[in-house]
């Protein structure tokens, strides 16, 4: 039976917190958060942190250690630190809490976009704090940079740490752009491979994105030099996981990519999310990865691997 793996992406840079009372933004909410997904079934968690009087997306990491310990001690699962952290960020804020940190994986975007997010204003008018509506506002003129330099300094820094990579694509020449540092030795299979759909300025959210996104993928790597994941953005995030499982994929939910549980219903937890696309997967005769299961096929150090003393 194959296994599928389920990385739950627990609080992200996208959501603000007057969006969803749900969306965990405390070192002790994420850590709860994190593990529950991971009693649900997620075998990594994907996380970023947040100022905790505030909710505003953090690469402090001080924050990190409030809440990592306790998921490493609590949850066998993958821990996940970002490097996209949020598109008004530098290169060197972003790249601060992997450093430091030293994990198993850690996210890396293979290329520089329009990010755009100022449509949740039509859906959302009222915010607690004073950096939301900005935020969304003004992303229309942001360009999240990911240069080629930028991604070289990424897979430099942090693979000489030992630390593998959820590489990002939200369109087709971040394919490319993987298979270019592929070529030149700075990214090794198995390469795993999360292609995001449905996010303004990226990729649509048609099936046959998703197939498109798929078939270049062989064509680049080669059906067994990659493990493929997808990420469907917003109300996406369900038909999308369904479709990558029957193509042979893995998944990835969580209140970061979505706050969504069921139509006009907002998720009460990433656990939620989690339990939802298990019970999908289940449902196709599909067995769900442990984190040891994900540890063998991405090719992972360990989780005694990892270099902060604080851990």
């Amino acid at each position: 039976m194959r296994k599928v793996i389920i990385t739950c992406a627990v609080t992200g840079s996208v959501h603000t917190p007057s969006m969803s009372p749900y969306l965990p933004k405390t070192p002790d909410e994420i850590a709860d958060a994190a593990i529950g997904a991971a009693q649900a079934g997620a075998a990594i968690v994907h996380l970023h942190a947040r100022n905790p009087e505030t909710g505003e997306p953090s690469q402090d990491p001080a924050l990190f250690s409030r809440f990592l310990p306790r998921i490493a001690q609590e949850c066998g699962a993958v821990i996940n630190i970002t490097t996209g952290g949020a598109a008004t960020m530098t290169i060197e804020e972003r790249l601060r809490p992997a450093l430091t940190f030293k994990p198993e994986i850690a996210s890396l975007n293979m290329g520089s976009m329009n990010f755009v997010l100022y449509e949740m204003l039509d859906r959302f008018k009222t915010f607690q704090h004073a950096w939301e509506d900005p935020f969304l506002r003004h992303s229309d003129q942001n360009i999240f940079r990911n240069s080629y330099r930028d991604i070289e300094h990424i897979l430099r820094s942090c693979g000489d740490q030992g630390t593998r990579f959820e590489i990002e694509c939200y369109d087709v020449s971040h394919l490319y752009t993987a298979a270019h540092f592929r070529d030149r030795g700075l990214l090794t299979g198995p390469i795993f491979l999360q292609t995001v759909f449905g996010i303004r300025g990226g990729i649509g959210a048609h099936y046959e994105d998703v197939a498109m996104m798929k078939r270049t993928a062989d064509r680049l790597f080669g059906p067994d030099d990659y493990v493929w994941s997808v990420l469907g953005a917003g109300r996406n995030q369900m038909p999308l996981s369904t479709i990558s499982a029957a193509l042979g994929g893995n998944v990835r939910v969580g209140l970061e990519d979505s706050l969504w549980g069921e139509p006009r219903q907002l998720a009460k937890s990433n656990a939620e999310q989690v339990t939802k696309i298990r019970t999908i997967l289940e449902a196709l005769s599909l067995e769900i990865a442990t984190p040891e299961d994900a540890r063998r096929m991405l090719q992972l150090k360990g989780s005694t691997d990892v270099g902060a003393t604080s851990w």
